[in-house]
């Protein structure tokens, strides 16, 4: 018996809830919500708790090198998956799930079979196309750490610091860049929103894919308490300022955090909907508009007619533009996506 079918079956005495907390002490290593809570507990939380960020470095460069590994294995695959792909396996997928009434896990794929699979396409719009400006956002969105950052830096100064960011934004968008457009260039208008599922329907078991699923699982992991650090700090500025450093207090904004992540990474379906929204709120903010006013307000020297207040006024400008206008569409595409989903469950019963 599957571990769905069981986790289905599985009751309590009254005969009507679930169990999912007898199921995980059964079948944890078959339980994705159990797998997460055992790693923050065993791997992020005793990383998360040390008080300074400069012990993090070393996991932040084995992270480092677990994603340049998934994006050599990416380029080396565009190069053996051949084209076309085995369109017939694909549409007996597809009929398959439209069978079981996943219909509104097709739409968020967006692949259409009638065209060239093997012409890549310069722009693709569709419904999930708003995601793709917030997602951008967010993914350079460091301005919490830049301050722990630098107290870290040894000999520090605006200069080196400077150059630290200039590296570091360079590689990560060399890094997105060739793994997004290798990725697209290997399935073209069959990629799906997570990259490494796509390559489950080409190689049912493979044991670099594999490798590779634990490098990505292992980075992310990774980058959690290094993100959780500033963050711990904040709060802990906002509420106890004037207080001295307290182990416990320390831990426990640690352990709320991290417990607020779980219960996101738990209940929301898609990480995609977490990067669209907070992309197009938070991290809107954070590039676009207070860097923005923040220039327009502090910088008394300059004019509003000099051309740097006038570029900081179309940035921020063009930060409220993105936030609302991504914002508005993220939530009309969850409402369509949620009526559908209600439309296609009414048609199975």
């Amino acid at each position: 018996m599957s571990p769905s079918v069981y986790y289905a079956e599985e009751r309590c005495d009254d005969g009507l809830l679930t169990c999912p907390f007898l199921l995980c002490f059964r079948e944890w290593y078959t339980n994705g919500d159990c797998l997460v809570l055992l790693v923050s507990v065993v791997i992020i939380l005793p990383l998360s708790l040390l008080r300074n960020l400069g012990y993090l470095g070393y996991t932040s460069g084995l992270s480092l090198l677990c994603m340049v590994f998934f994006l050599i294995v990416v380029i080396i695959k565009k190069f053996q998956i051949p084209c076309p792909l085995h369109e017939d396996e694909a549409l007996n997928e597809t009929m398959s799930k439209l069978l079981n009434n996943t219909l509104f896990h097709l739409n968020i794929t967006a692949v259409d079979y009638s065209e060239d699979a093997c012409t890549p396409k310069y722009f693709v719009f569709n419904s999930q196309t708003v995601y793709a400006v917030p997602i951008l956002t967010f993914a350079f969105v460091c301005h919490p750490a830049i301050l722990p950052m630098y107290e870290e830096l040894k000999d520090r100064s605006r200069r080196k610091m400077q150059g630290v960011a200039n590296v570091s934004f360079l590689a990560m968008f060399l890094m997105y860049l060739l793994a997004a457009l290798f990725g697209y260039l290997t399935f073209n208008s069959h990629v799906e929103p997570e990259l490494l599922h796509t390559y489950s329907k080409v190689y049912k078991s493979d044991v670099l894919l594999l490798i590779v699923r634990v490098a990505v699982l292992t980075a992310v992991t990774l980058t959690v308490p290094v993100v959780l650090f500033p963050i711990r700090t904040s709060v802990n500025q906002l509420l106890c300022a004037s207080k001295d450093f307290s182990w416990i207090r320390h831990t426990v904004i640690t352990v709320i955090l991290l417990a607020g992540t779980n219960a996101l990474v738990i209940f929301v379906p898609t990480i995609r909907d977490i990067f669209g929204f907070i992309g197009a709120s938070a991290a809107a903010m954070l590039i676009f508009i207070l860097p923005s006013a923040f220039y327009i307000k502090l910088v008394k020297k300059e004019s509003m007619k000099s051309v740097q207040k006038i570029g900081a006024t179309a940035f921020l400008l063009c930060g409220f533009v993105v936030m609302i206008g991504s914002m508005s569409l993220i939530i009309l595409d969850w409402i369509h996506n949620t009526s559908a989903s209600s439309d296609v469950h009414a048609d199975g019963h």
